[in-house]
């Protein structure tokens, strides 16, 4: 979880590597109306990002009542969007992991990149939307999205949530 251009994607495809674990981009699950506002530059409400958190919770459910284990890269900015998340799951079912980086290395990696509905003016209001979780694994992505993927599975082998690394060349 983290702001626009943190590296969700990025880190989160690479760990679902590592791990053999399935992969999720909650981006893929907005509405349309979401994704026209966010083009122009409009930050979404509670109200737009109500359903589509329903929407990934459901996913996640799915996964954990047929025993697989996922990686959803989400913004979850806030406590309640993480709870709405969390929701029904027990605590060793479901880890967050808060994926920070200074603004300005944030705001030049957004603007060097291409998404396509995801306007780089939006940095500020998801930096200002943000709750930092309090009981989220904190993971600085200031270095490389490998140097993040290993601090994350050594957070992983730590609380015994994961022991065998599937490398996939």
């Amino acid at each position: 979880m983290g702001v626009s251009g943190v590296g969700k994607t990025v880190i989160g495809a690479l760990l679902s590597a590592r791990t053999g674990w399935k992969f999720e981009d909650a981006d893929d699950y907005h509405s349309e109306e979401s994704r026209r506002k966010m083009a122009a530059g409009i930050p979404l409400t509670d109200a737009d990002r109500g359903p589509w958190l329903l929407a990934l919770h459901e996913r996640m459910l799915r996964y954990s009542q047929k025993g697989e284990s996922v990686i959803l890269a989400c913004s979850a900015l806030k406590q309640e969007y993480r709870e709405v998340l969390a929701g029904g799951f027990a605590k060793n079912e479901m880890q967050f992991v808060y994926l920070h980086a200074p603004a300005s290395l944030i705001k030049e990696r957004i603007q060097s990149r291409h998404h396509p509905y995801m306007s780089p003016d939006l940095l500020n209001s998801q930096l200002a939307t943000l709750e930092v979780p309090s009981d989220a694994w904190p993971i600085s992505v200031a270095g490389s999205p490998e140097e993040s993927v290993e601090k994350i599975l050594a957070r992983l082998r730590e609380a015994g949530l994961f022991t065998t690394v599937t490398e996939i060349q």
